[in-house]
């Protein structure tokens, strides 16, 4: 591994927390604007249900919202396949192997490790589109043109404005939830994933792909916002046509009237609990 994804000490900590306990690990995947910290209502749900839980960082994430802020020029440079190694080296360091659960960029990610034979289980929220898939919905060229409208982003941390945070975000929330959420967990973002996502259909070597027939990938849930601008449920449908294809359990669950903030609006409870069905019925802590 390369000394830049290396983990931290408190993502050693966590590793090792999970280690000692002997429970079915649940690795959590955030996505562009946030931090690793915004599962935190996940990972408390998951382990009062008898897991333990991770949430690595991308390399190099800042501790919190404000140091995120403070210095956003960090998150600069960061590309799919550095961060999805970031994500494997934690799991080469796990004693029993995980279940995944990922949002946005971070269900890209989970779906890149569970093609490598490494997730137990995998839960896919909103994805972010792997090579292969085709739809490109308008809603979600309106919510990447803050980034792919300049070129030079590819190179930069981008924040978004809040009224772009509103469309591509929080567009079925009221002023108030969607300017709560904003102040809470928004952080800059990397831009290259976004250009990396856009041109993956036509570079044979994009980072963006994802081995969806590999037989040991095991079961896949797609959980799709179908009021998400950023990831329309087109997307969402066509990465499921394509992991479908896997001999594996594969399923695809529509959650009604919800936008990409789903993981962290005030709705997320109904999501987790059916991120936590399925990994519960694929995914129990081995009997020793």
């Amino acid at each position: 591994m390369a000394a830049d994804i290396a983990l931290t000490e408190w993502e050693l900590a966590e590793i090792e927390r999970a280690n000692q306990s002997g429970l079915r690990p649940v690795m959590f995947v955030h996505g562009l604007w946030l931090l690793a910290s915004s599962w935190q209502p996940w990972r408390d749900l998951f382990e009062a249900a008898g897991y333990t839980t991770i949430a690595p960082g991308w390399p190099d994430d800042p501790d919190s919202v404000a140091a995120a802020k403070a210095d956003p020029d960090v998150f600069a440079h960061k590309m799919v396949g550095q961060v999805t190694d970031h994500y494997l080296e934690a799991i080469e360091a796990l004693t029993i192997g995980p279940a995944i659960v990922g949002h946005s960029f971070g269900g890209l990610i989970a779906q890149r490790l569970a093609g490598q034979g490494v997730s137990v289980a995998t839960v896919a929220i909103d994805p972010a589109p792997f090579q292969g898939v085709l739809p490109l919905p308008v809603s979600a060229l309106k919510s990447a043109a803050p980034i792919l409208g300049n070129p030079a982003n590819i190179g930069r941390a981008v924040a978004l404005t809040y009224d772009q945070y509103k469309f591509g975000w929080a567009n079925n929330l009221d002023d108030i939830e969607a300017r709560r959420l904003y102040d809470t967990y928004h952080v800059p973002a990397s831009g290259v994933p976004l250009f990396q996502a856009a041109t993956a259909n036509l570079n044979p070597f994009a980072e963006t792909k994802v081995d969806s027939k590999n037989p040991d990938r095991g079961p896949l849930l797609i959980l799709a916002g179908t009021a998400d601008n950023t990831v329309p449920l087109a997307m969402a449908e066509a990465a499921y046509k394509l992991q479908a294809r896997n001999s594996g359990v594969t399923e695809l669950v529509e959650v009604p009237d919800r936008g990409h903030s789903l993981i962290i609006d005030a709705g997320w409870r109904e999501v987790a609990d059916t991120a936590l069905d399925f990994v519960t019925t694929y995914a129990a802590t081995p009997v020793r």
